[in-house]
């Protein structure tokens, strides 16, 4: 499968898992999951994959993404942060690690400074474990975005709770404009 391929399956996937499923027919469990046999049913059924979507298939998709969205597990399959279904789906709690970032676009940065990160229409804000991770996310929306350090261990200290997303991406409700600063360019992780 090439890679324009695996792009439209993800996103497919995305679609159903984090944005949508009840168009899939699919409701998803307190933790996002889904059988990954009743998954595989409703995405067939709406999207008639030429060859049909498989498990195998679904694990070359994963296998070939730059991050990793989504877990199969136990006979279930789940997108593994970017929801925004009504409700919140449960992640692991976790001590993050003591500074976290964030990329965003240079005209958000305003709002930022005054409101802190806020989920805007997803169920957590996404924070990146690394510089050049929450680059490629800002980018997204602006050729030159702007980096913030999420100072996460004072932020947690204070109460903020954060959740694993995967190994590049953690999760948290909101993160007050106190933690944030702006991380100086060529700045490292």
């Amino acid at each position: 499968m090439n890679h324009k391929q695996q792009v439209y399956i993800s996103k497919k996937m995305s679609y159903a898992l984090r944005h949508n499923p009840a168009k899939y027919g699919l409701e998803l469990a307190a933790d996002g999951s889904v059988e990954l046999s009743r998954f595989l049913k409703a995405m067939n059924g709406m999207h008639h994959f030429d060859p049909p979507l498989t498990e195998a298939i679904i694990r070359e998709v994963m296998a070939g993404a730059d991050k990793q969205r989504f877990a199969v597990e136990d006979g279930r399959i789940r997108a593994l942060y970017g929801h925004s279904i009504p409700g919140n789906v449960t992640h692991r709690e976790a001590e993050p690690p003591s500074v976290l970032y964030h990329g965003t676009s240079r005209k958000a940065m305003e709002s930022i400074l005054r409101l802190g990160l806020l989920p805007m229409g997803r169920q957590y804000v996404h924070l990146s474990a690394d510089v050049e991770t929450a680059r490629q996310v800002g980018a997204r929306r602006d050729c030159r975005p702007v980096i913030l350090t999420v100072d996460a261990a004072r932020a947690a200290e204070n109460g903020v709770r954060f959740y694993v997303g995967n190994d590049k991406v953690w999760l948290a409700a909101e993160i007050p404009p106190r933690y944030l600063s702006e991380t100086s360019p060529g700045t490292k992780p």
